[in-house]
């Protein structure tokens, strides 16, 4: 049914109910000096068709379908098949948000069972969740879980670390005395082994790493997990393309402790920037420390599978001093729509999916790095996603590439500012040779 909006009859039992006169009374503790005195500028209201109308107007203004992009840098676009948007739809399985009562919420407990299986396949961990907003929230829940673990006051982040999730990190961390160390990275665009040798010590709870890394450069998590444990702190992973998994071993066969980040590239559109899915996995000793809640699988009296929830630790579960979380959601349909993708793929399309990806990705590279004026540059080994640098600077290549409709890649230097002339360029099973072929050309007469 569509929105139906309160009477004015339905206000005034409300406020009385809860003993105030009016709206505003609710607004009291706001100090006057902050509220807005005048209307918001906004225009008159319009009819149901002609608001239909106008909003179509807008949309017809958006050209994105106009646009060739290589962007990623954390948003991945992927194909999704139909049977997902359809299958994601039925009623069956959404059923209410919150799955406190087994007997009617069978939908959602088994989408998230079935989900935090195929999480544990990809990820090589024991157990997994389906409590986490997206691969930043997820990423920093981690960190807390090796305080918590460890009870040790640092942690060790790689710099070829998502920014933004390295901003989120220092934010739940500020306050609670946890000290974060920055990590750098090689000329080969991996983790500075001898520096994180140097920096691990008694105190280290954990190293934290993306792979790929930010840069796409596919790091030695095998060696850095085994510098963790000899220092007695844990390896936590971050994976913000899991695609890469389909190729990849598996993090957790190779010492990972806790392997979490962002689920986007399972089925979900870009849609401009959320909703996301955050998914997290860990050895089964840290059960008791794990954020979110764990759905399983169990019978009823009469013999019949089920589903129910075995653990939750949330704050609204527990005693707040207990909780490990204080996140509010399960992201459950979210799930639901990567637990449809992953099925649909399978094993085997999965791999053959992550290969696309590699392939067309380093057959770009090579492409591109023939032109005069481009280059390489990181040398160690990538998934779909890799950096070039620009004899001219990448800001003026971009201005270029834009006016002939074509979304170069992420330019760096913001966020790392001695990579001024450089870019972060991403290629997707999505992007056909000719595309590819076309951003040779385009790239090639914006430097001439």
């Amino acid at each position: 049914m569509r929105y139906i909006s309160l009477s004015e009859k339905d206000k005034k039992e409300m406020l009385a109910k809860i003993g105030i006169s009016s709206a505003e009374d609710l607004f009291r503790s706001i100090p006057k000096g902050l509220k807005l005195k005048k209307n918001l500028s906004l225009p008159e209201p319009l009819p149901e068709a002609g608001l239909e109308q106008y909003l179509r107007e807008l949309g017809e203004k958006n050209r994105y379908s106009d646009y060739l992009s290589f962007l990623g840098a954390g948003a991945y676009n992927h194909f999704i098949p139909a049977v997902v948007d359809y299958l994601s739809s039925r009623g069956e399985f959404i059923s209410p948000y919150t799955p406190y009562q087994p007997e009617v919420s069978q939908g959602t407990l088994q989408i998230i069972f079935e989900y935090q299986t195929l999480i544990c396949q990809l990820t090589g961990m024991d157990i997994a969740n389906a409590s986490l907003y997206d691969g930043a929230s997820g990423a920093a829940e981690a960190v807390l879980m090796a305080h918590r673990i460890k009870g040790k006051p640092k942690v060790l982040i790689a710099r070829t670390f998502h920014p933004e999730y390295r901003r989120v990190i220092e934010t739940y961390t500020k306050n609670l005395d946890i000290l974060v160390e920055v990590v750098g990275y090689q000329d080969s665009g991996g983790l500075d082994i001898e520096e994180l040798k140097k920096n691990l010590d008694k105190d280290t709870a954990a190293v934290v790493i993306q792979s790929p890394n930010f840069m796409g450069i596919i790091e030695d998590v095998k060696m850095i997990s085994n510098l963790a444990h000899k220092a007695d702190a844990l390896s936590v992973v971050v994976v913000t393309e899991p695609i890469s998994l389909g190729q990849l071993e598996a993090p957790g066969s190779l010492g990972a402790d806790i392997v979490t980040g962002e689920g986007q590239s399972f089925g979900i559109p870009l849609s401009y920037g959320g909703p996301y899915l955050g998914f997290m996995g860990c050895r089964k000793e840290f059960l008791r420390q794990f954020p979110g809640r764990i759905a399983g699988e169990t019978k009823d009296v009469e013999g019949r599978r089920g589903f129910v929830l075995t653990l939750s630790t949330r704050e609204q579960h527990i005693r707040r001093e207990r909780a490990t979380s204080n996140i509010c959601t399960n992201q459950a349909w979210c799930a639901f729509r990567a637990a449809i993708y992953l099925e649909t793929m399978g094993k085997k399309g999965l791999r053959e999916l992550a290969w696309q990806n590699l392939q067309k990705a380093h057959y770009a590279m090579k492409k591109l790095t023939r032109i005069k004026g481009v280059q390489q540059k990181f040398s160690a080994t990538f998934f779909n996603e890799f950096v070039l640098e620009f004899s001219e600077g990448w800001a003026k290549v971009n201005r270029k590439l834009r006016k002939k409709s074509i979304i170069g890649g992420f330019g760096l230097e913001e966020d790392f500012p001695e990579l001024r002339r450089c870019a972060l360029l991403c290629v997707t099973e999505t992007h056909k040779k000719e595309d590819i072929d076309r951003l040779a050309q385009e790239l090639k007469e914006a430097l001439n």
